[in-house]
């Protein structure tokens, strides 16, 4: 079922950025000063926001995007990719600014280094007055939704003012932490429900060492002292952390991926997917297997919305991994 068919199911609403990713295939980052040429280049929708929808979507669960795009070409290319993937455009926001976009540098093996530049992403109208960034109709999808899924790729005060409006209608909020590289507004983490960093994020934003098993730990627990309830750590090849509000950890393992293309979206898919399976209602240990397995199948094709991977083919992948489990255990 695409999420534009009819479902009762109260939706993952996806806040967040969209842009067009300008893809470089390169053998290794230029020096200072220097030239080097690219072997292909292309470009392809994404943005950790349309990224997330997207996956909701394919996942096949009601997904909405809120977010913001020019009128150009790269709008359009970010509205028709996330239209063919089932994501309900709705409260899509057309504006004058330009669409957002990003290069990313593709390196041998699937390592990135990535260039953003917000256009409309950041041009959203301030709370002038104590008028909302949101229109009416937007304010009741949120206090609708199953789940809400931010990220730091628009301003911090379009994600508090959602966070509040999703909080006041007791509706889960995940924060994943990537985007921009400043600290977090206290007000919104009070209101997060699920916190969601990698390695790397996690000790930009605490002054922790992220190392090992047991700094990551440390750090985590340093953002529930910040007021965070729970936290997600994305931990790539090493598979992934939860820290419970209570204190309780669930370590996952990721799935091995037959061939390691692009690791563009692998986080945003894992974020999603676990928002996907946190709403559908699913133990926290089937949803953080689910995500892994999602990520897992993300990496192994180029370009982030274009590689989010299909309902079938997670479980598929979950199933091959379960049968493979039990016969090593014999």
């Amino acid at each position: 079922m695409r999420s534009s068919e009819v479902c009762s199911c109260a939706p993952l609403v996806v806040i967040g950025s969209a842009n067009a990713d300008i893809y470089v295939e390169i053998e290794r980052l230029p020096k200072v000063g220097e030239t080097v040429a690219a072997s292909s280049g292309q470009t392809l929708p994404g943005g950790k926001g349309a990224n997330q929808a997207a996956c909701g979507a394919r996942l096949s669960y009601p997904t909405y995007f809120v977010g913001q795009v020019g009128e150009d070409p790269h709008g359009s290319l970010i509205q028709d990719s996330l239209g063919a993937c089932g994501v309900r455009l709705d409260h899509l926001n057309v504006v004058s600014a330009p669409t957002g976009h990003a290069v990313v540098m593709l390196q041998p093996g699937g390592q990135n280094s990535i260039i953003i530049v917000g256009g409309a992403n950041v041009s959203w109208s301030g709370l002038e007055g104590g008028i909302s960034p949101f229109t009416l109709g937007t304010q009741q999808l949120i206090r609708q939704a199953g789940v809400i899924l931010l990220q730091r790729e628009i301003p911090d005060f379009v994600n508090l003012e959602a966070a509040k409006i999703a909080k006041a209608a007791h509706v889960p909020i995940i924060l994943d932490a990537g985007g921009m590289e400043g600290p977090i507004l206290e007000d919104l983490l009070k209101c997060i429900t699920v916190f969601s960093p990698n390695e790397t994020e996690l000790a930009r934003l605490t002054g922790m060492p992220t190392e090992t098993l047991e700094a990551v730990i440390c750090a985590a627990k340093k953002c529930q002292e910040m007021g965070v309830g729970q936290v997600l750590v994305k931990l790539g090849e090493q598979g992934s952390v939860f820290l419970t509000e209570h204190g309780q950890l669930y370590m996952q393992p990721c799935v091995p991926a037959q061939n390691v293309v692009d690791t563009t979206g692998a986080g945003d898919t894992f974020t999603a997917a676990f928002a996907v399976a946190l709403v559908e209602g699913q133990p926290l240990s089937d949803a953080l297997q689910f995500a892994a397995a999602a990520a897992s199948l993300c990496v192994q094709a180029k370009g982030a919305i274009p590689s989010m991977p299909e309902r079938k083919a997670v479980v598929q992948l979950l199933q091959e991994n379960s049968v493979i489990a039990k016969m090593q255990e014999q």
